[in-house]
């Protein structure tokens, strides 16, 4: 097999930047893959444009606020006329908000987390679904959390909209099981980024896996080989989890 099996294939990732994203984004380049890095800050962008410059691949950079659903919807009609097809979606942006009760989360945190974790993530599929599905083999990916099905005391607004994204992934899924779309949840479980330290600022990161221990996983999901759709993919255990219908 070609150590570029990626070739020719184009990439959408969002939260490109930094952390998962970054490391997405790198593994699926070094894979062969055009990247269309999507992420708030230019400079973080462009130090990520020299890094896939460097595993012999190319980008395109979308600085872009993931709020900005009109954007969104202009970046898949950018994506069509330049290229008429997308392979690949990495739905990999997100926010924690704040760990309060949940009387305590103040709205405008609230809405700044399901705007970014949940409908951001809509708008993405209402945008590029149509693309994927021009793709011989389209694949999506969305990191979700295992915050989703635990229900941990003050972690609410974040849980929820990760339990949201769940139920969004799953129903796409469903929805292209007579196409060429695959769509897949991952769990990263604990890794050492920025977003884990906000949580968790008293762990010991060197304790914990890091992105790049993550990445070579979004290669794995994103290939044409894949054939799993509408599960959860959980690092931690290594293992594809269906998800159990009570009827």
């Amino acid at each position: 097999m070609s150590d570029r099996p990626f070739d020719g294939r184009i990439a959408v990732v969002t939260g490109a930047s930094r952390g998962i994203g970054r490391a997405a984004a790198l593994a699926l380049a070094r894979a062969g893959a055009h990247i269309v890095a999507v992420a708030r800050t230019q400079g973080a962008l462009e130090e990520l444009d020299d890094a896939i410059r460097q595993a012999g691949s190319s980008a395109t950079l979308v600085p872009l606020n993931l709020t900005d659903y009109d954007a969104i919807d202009r970046l898949g009609a950018a994506i069509n006329e330049r290229w008429g097809r997308l392979d690949v979606l990495v739905g990999n942006a997100g926010i924690l908000g704040n760990l309060a009760p949940l009387g305590h989360v103040p709205p405008k945190v609230w809405q700044q987390v399901m705007d970014i974790n949940v409908t951001a993530n809509w708008r993405l599929i209402r945008s590029l679904d149509p693309l994927l599905r021009k793709s011989d083999a389209g694949r999506a990916i969305f990191v979700t959390s295992g915050a989703a099905h635990k229900a941990r005391a003050y972690w609410g607004a974040y849980a929820v909209s990760k339990a949201a994204l769940d139920v969004l992934v799953r129903t796409y899924a469903a929805e292209n099981e007579t196409t060429h779309v695959g769509a897949m949840l991952l769990n990263p479980g604990p890794l050492r980024t920025a977003m884990r330290y906000a949580a968790m600022p008293g762990e010991d990161p060197e304790t914990l896996k890091t992105p790049d221990d993550l990445a070579p996983l979004f290669v794995r999901l994103a290939s044409p080989d894949w054939t799993e759709s509408g599960k959860l993919y959980d690092f931690p255990s290594d293992r594809v989890l269906a998800f159990r219908s009570p009827e």
